[in-house]
């Protein structure tokens, strides 16, 4: 749990992802054709993946990929995101973290 926290809180906006997985990709090409730099977390391919998995489990987040957090809070997963996007509030809170400036 340490170590996730502190790959949460090193950047603006955190991404834990899995290759495989087909909405991990579309949450991470949204935040990209925003112009934001995530930092991302391929949780099938990193060493302690798996730990990483069942500690965002623990954080009550199902299913555990993708996972978002902005400003070091977590957002959640896809329909979270997708959420506030189309609720038009993901833009402004990614301004309030400085990850993106237009």
């Amino acid at each position: 749990m340490e170590k996730l926290q502190k790959m949460i809180s090193e950047k603006s906006v955190v991404i834990f992802s899995k290759n495989s997985c087909c909405m991990s990709h579309t949450i991470k090409t949204l935040f990209l054709d925003f112009g934001v730099n995530p930092t991302i977390y391929e949780l099938d391919e990193i060493n302690k993946g798996k730990e990483i998995e069942q500690a965002l489990a623990q954080l009550g987040c199902s299913p555990t990929v993708p996972v978002v957090f902005i400003g070091g809070q977590l957002v959640g997963g896809a329909n979270q995101v997708m959420s506030l996007h189309l609720n038009r509030s993901l833009v402004p809170m990614l301004k309030r973290v400085g990850a993106l400036w237009l």
